[in-house]
C-alpha cells in the first residue's frame, strides 16, 4: 500500500468511525501478530509495526539464540542466528524481520476478521462513552423494528430499546413512525451481564438480549412512562422551570391516563400552577398531547398535612380532612356528593395518586354517606341506652342529642347535673345514673364469669 493511500483510509475510518488513528494502527497491528501467531506458533514472541510515511508494514520475530534448538518458536541456532546478525552470541535475542508477502490467504483472513471485530469493539466503546452521560436526555428516534412488543428505535449513530414495560399501553407505533423518549440506562454488555437482584432492569436484560443475541452493546433504554420524561416535557414548555423560577417537588404517574405534579414557585409573585398551565391552557396542553391525552394535575407544594392532602386530591373540591391516626398517617376526607366520583377516579385512579403525593392514606366519602352514618351511629347509641334500666327511648334520644352517648359517663355523673337536661327530673335521674352502674356492673360481672370459665 502506498503512503497516500494508507493516510486516505486511515482519515477515512477516524471520519466515519469516530476512531482515532493510532487506535486503527495499534488494531491493524494486533491483528497482524494474531496472524503471524497462527502460521508461526502460540509461544512465538511477534511484534508488528506501520510506517505510515512509507505506507509499508513490518513484522518482527525475537528469537533467543543456543546451542540446541528445544522450541523451534522462540529459539535459533547459533549459525542461523549469524545470518539474522552477524554479532549474534549464545544466549542473546536475535529480532528476526518477517516477510509479510508471505502471509497465507487464511492468515490474511484471520488478520481481517481480528481487525473487523476490534473496529467494532472501539465503536461499542466510543457509543458507551458518548451515551453514558446523557442518561436522563430527552431523544427522538425512528421505529426501526419491533422486537415481540419492544420497540427498536433508531436514533442515527445508534439503535436503542423501547422496553414494552417502558410504553404507555395506549400508544400504537408503526414503522418509520416518529418515537419521543428520555434515556433511562445505557449499559454495556458486562454491566448488562452482571444484573441479578434489580427486578426493573432484569425487564431490559430481557428486552436487550431478544434485541439482538448478537450486538454486544451498549444497551440504550428509553422510556415514555418515567416521571423524569414528564419533567423533561414540562421543561421544554414552562421556561421558568429551567430558570429555577419554579421547582417541580415531585412527579406520581399512572402512565397515558393521570399524572400528578407537585410544583412550588421560588418567587412570591409569581403563580406556579397558572405558570405551568399557560394562556388558556397553552403550555400544559403541549405536554398532554406528548404523552397520548395524559391529564396533568397540578398541585401547589405545602408544608402542612391537611393542605397537602386538600391539594393532591385535585381537581375534585374537598369540604373537610379528619386525621384518624397520625403515626400511621390515616385520612378520612368529606366531599360534595357530586365530587365523589371525581375524588375516587375511574378505577380508583385519582385517590390512589393523592395518597401517593400526600403520603397518608386517604378514605373518601360524600357528605351525605358521612350524614347517614351519624344518624346509624345515633341509632345505635340510642338502642344501646334504651337497654339500662331507667331510660325509655324517648329519654334516650335526650341523652344522645346532649352528647351523653357512653353508659361509663352517664355512670360517674350526679342527679343534679343530669337533671340539668330538659325532660329529666331529679328523680330520674336517679334512676338513669343507678341504672348505668348496675348495667355496667351486670357486664364487668359477665366477663369475669366467662374468664373463670375459660
Amino acid at each position: 500500500m502506498e503512503s497516500k493511500d494508507l493516510l486516505l483510509a486511515l482519515e477515512s475510518l477516524e471520519r466515519e468511525k469516530n476512531i482515532k488513528r493510532e487506535d486503527i494502527l495499534k488494531t491493524i497491528e494486533d491483528a497482524l501478530v494474531s496472524a503471524l501467531r497462527k502460521h508461526l506458533g502460540k509461544t512465538a514472541v511477534l511484534s508488528a509495526k506501520i510506517d505510515t510515511e512509507k505506507g509499508s508494514i513490518q513484522a518482527f520475530q525475537s528469537l533467543m539464540v543456543v546451542e540446541e534448538v528445544t522450541n523451534p518458536e522462540m529459539e535459533i541456532t547459533l549459525e542461523e542466528a549469524k545470518k539474522i546478525d552477524p554479532e549474534a552470541t549464545v544466549g542473546k535475542d536475535v529480532v528476526n524481520t518477517l516477510e509479510v508477502e508471505d502471509f497465507s490467504r487464511i492468515a490474511a483472513q484471520i488478520a481481517k476478521q481480528v481487525l473487523i471485530q476490534k473496529v467494532r469493539g472501539i465503536e461499542r466503546d466510543n457509543l458507551y462513552k458518548e451515551f453514558k452521560p446523557r442518561e436522563g436526555e430527552v431523544v427522538t428516534g425512528l421505529v426501526r423494528r419491533f422486537s415481540d412488543r419492544d420497540i427498536i428505535v433508531d436514533l442515527g449513530k445508534t439503535e436503542a430499546i423501547l422496553p414494552y414495560c417502558e410504553q404507555i399501553k395506549k400508544e400504537r407505533f408503526v414503522h418509520g413512525g416518529r418515537v419521543k423518549a428520555i434515556i433511562t440506562k445505557v449499559l454495556s454488555q458486562t454491566e448488562l451481564t452482571e444484573i441479578k437482584d434489580d427486578p426493573i432492569l432484569n425487564r431490559y436484560k430481557s428486552a436487550a438480549f431478544k434485541m439482538d443475541k448478537g450486538q454486544r452493546g451498549p444497551y440504550i433504554i428509553l422510556s415514555r412512562t418515567s416521571p423524569e420524561f414528564l419533567k423533561e416535557l414540562m421543561k421544554v414548555e414552562i421556561p421558568e422551570l429551567s430558570d429555577g423560577i419554579i421547582e417541580i417537588k415531585a412527579i406520581f404517574r399512572d402512565p397515558g391516563l393521570r399524572a400528578k405534579v407537585v410544583v412550588k414557585t421560588n418567587d412570591n409573585k409569581i403563580d406556579p400552577i397558572g405558570t405551568c398551565v399557560g394562556m388558556r391552557g397553552i403550555r400544559i396542553r403541549a405536554v398532554t398531547n406528548e404523552l397520548a391525552g395524559e391529564k396533568i394535575d397540578l398541585i401547589g407544594f405545602s408544608d402542612d398535612s391537611v393542605t397537602n392532602i386538600v391539594n393532591s386530591l385535585s381537581p375534585a373540591k374537598v369540604l373537610s380532612v379528619r386525621i384518624i391516626n397520625e403515626d400511621e398517617k390515616r385520612a378520612l376526607v368529606i366531599v360534595p356528593d357530586d365530587q365523589l366520583a371525581i375524588a375516587i377516579g375511574k378505577d380508583w385512579q385519582n385517590i390512589k395518586l393523592a395518597s401517593k403525593v400526600s403520603g397518608w392514606e386517604l378514605e373518601v366519602k360524600s357528605e351525605s354517606q358521612k350524614a347517614q352514618e351519624g344518624l346509624e351511629a345515633a341509632q345505635n347509641i340510642q338502642d344501646t341506652l334504651s337497654n339500662v334500666e331507667g331510660i325509655g327511648p324517648k329519654i334516650a334520644e335526650v341523652l344522645v342529642k346532649a352528647g351523653f352517648s357512653s353508659i361509663e359517663k352517664l355512670a360517674s355523673l350526679t342527679p343534679e347535673h343530669l337533671a340539668t337536661l330538659q325532660g329529666v327530673g331529679e328523680k330520674t335521674a336517679e334512676k338513669i345514673i343507678e341504672g348505668a352502674k348496675k348495667y355496667l356492673a351486670e357486664k364487668q360481672e359477665a366477663k369475669d364469669d366467662s374468664q373463670e370459665n375459660n
